[in-house]
């Protein structure tokens, strides 16, 4: 093992780097324990799966940085003396980059597997990944025990997100200055990926893209399905998770159609395991088309999602509506948002406005 190697934890952890996949665990912390693991055999697992709506980071760095990352990942198989790495790639990216990839991995201890096509946005959570890759019926597993000390086979697994790896070839490669890539998409004129400062705020972001709209507008930060919604007196805060700013023009989205958008993604993308999960974003579903919503079902499902789901894509189900419904469609004016009177009331009700 290199000098570099050996030394590559401290400078993780210097540069306080988080995990890019969404739930930011420390990176350096999520190194070690696969390394103090007990286990024959250890894997890496880069997971491409991009899923989510609004964030095309991954593939941004497929197209223009996949040396970078393929570096974090020789690094890391290195580190924990692991069998080999596995890139979990969803099908369209592989369809894009499969030449490209293929010649990248040439030679190294990297091989490339597909997400399954019908595996939807649950494929890309890091379980479901590790069932995928060994053949299993696609749903997340009961944890503990986690991949870092039981994933794939059995073994100690690193599973970590395109982007994390490349961020881990920038700091090997002494270039990494604490920034995150952010998609922008939406109502605005300069969508695309940039890379910004963590620790800039929406507004900056938006304000320095030349994104800040003229128009009455909301924002989605996160990802267009799991993402949180907020109005424009609320952009003082950091992107964070999956890294993505959407933009939204109040006059142009018809409420219950936008956040019956938000739930039918769910309602796709469950993978049925759990009943919360399974039945819950179709009741939500259901009540979203009638004629006569019933507000006071809807805010209790929203509510017990989180607290009942068995893994975090019934958590987030919840996420979009509930912050679109209390940071914009309760506050905005009758005039700059159409939805009938009865509706809004109850809703006020409902959700203690």
């Amino acid at each position: 093992m290199s000098y570099e190697t050996r030394n590559i934890i401290n400078k993780i952890k210097k540069a306080n780097l988080t995990g890019r996949g969404g739930a930011s665990f420390p990176t350096a912390l999520k190194w070690e324990m696969v390394k103090k693991a007990r286990g024959k055999n250890k894997y890496v697992i880069c997971n491409v799966s991009e899923g989510e709506p609004g964030i095309q980071k991954d593939y941004y760095i497929l197209q223009n940085y996949l040396d970078t990352a393929i570096l974090g990942m020789e690094t890391a198989i290195e580190y924990l003396k692991a069998e080999k790495a596995i890139i979990y790639i969803n099908k369209a990216y592989f369809k894009k980059f499969e030449k490209k990839l293929n010649e990248v991995i040439r030679g190294r201890k990297i091989e490339i597997f597909e997400k399954e096509h019908d595996s939807g946005y649950i494929g890309g959570e890091e379980t479901s990944a590790i069932n995928s890759i060994e053949g299993c019926r696609v749903e997340p597993r009961l944890r503990p025990p986690f991949p870092p000390t039981c994933g794939i086979f059995n073994s100690p697994t690193l599973v970590n997100n395109l982007e994390t790896f490349y961020d881990v070839g920038l700091i090997v490669k002494n270039k990494y200055h604490n920034k995150r890539l952010v998609t922008i998409n939406g109502d605005c004129l300069w969508t695309g990926v940039y890379a910004f400062d963590e620790e800039m705020t929406v507004e900056d972001i938006l304000r320095k893209t030349e994104n800040y709209p003229k128009f009455t507008f909301f924002v989605q930060i996160g990802g267009d399905a799991a993402g949180v919604v907020l109005n424009s007196n609320q952009l003082d805060c950091k992107v964070c998770g999956g890294a993505s700013v959407t933009v939204y023009s109040v006059l142009k989205h018809e409420p219950f159609r936008l956040m019956k958008e938000w739930v039918d993604f769910f309602v796709k993308n469950s993978c049925g395991q759990c009943t919360p999960c399974r039945e819950g974003t179709l009741r939500l579903q259901e009540i979203l088309i009638s004629k006569d919503k019933n507000w006071t079902i809807f805010s209790d499902i929203l509510t017990n999602l989180p607290e009942t789901s068995f893994c975090g894509l019934g958590s987030a189900a919840s996420i979009a509506v509930t912050s679109y419904i209390k940071n914009v469609l309760l506050l905005l004016p009758s005039g700059k948002i159409k939805i009938p009177e009865a509706d809004k009331k109850m809703l006020k009700e409902v959700f203690s406005l």
